[in-house]
């Protein structure tokens, strides 16, 4: 198995949680491969370049390093996100196209979304651990 890490969970990370810290190393020490979206990687990037925060700066690209970015480079990522849209517009339960776009991604790649948000659980087809 691999994951996708959600961006409150690397949030969670770089906020030294514990519990998350010991779960990443958990999944590692299986030989599990865990990646990050570029959209987790853009939303986290803009927020602590905004308030300037050098150290979770470093942090946050030392962690970078450590997990693979998945890039939007695969046309079947934004047909997913696509579907996953209108499904739950028609629904009437949409999501932000962030999170749309990170289910889609998971659901493409074949990975589990790594996620607190409950807004993922509503995206079928996208397997959801907290």
């Amino acid at each position: 198995m691999s994951y996708l890490l959600d961006t409150n969970i690397v949030t969670a990370h770089l906020k030294n949680n514990q519990r998350t810290k010991e779960k990443l190393e958990e999944i590692e020490n299986q030989g599990q491969k865990i990646f990050i979206s570029c959209i987790s990687y853009y939303e986290i990037k803009r927020g602590l370049l905004a308030i300037s925060a050098k150290s979770k700066l470093s942090a946050f690209n030392e962690f970078c390093r450590k997990y693979n970015v998945v890039l939007l480079d695969d046309l079947q990522i934004i047909e997913k996100a696509s579907e996953v849209h209108a499904d739950l517009k028609r629904k009437g339960t949409p999501i932000q196209d962030a999170d749309v776009l990170i289910a889609a991604t998971a659901i493409t790649k074949g990975l589990i979304l790594v996620s607190n948000d409950s807004d993922m659980l509503r995206v079928l087809g996208v397997t959801v651990e907290d």
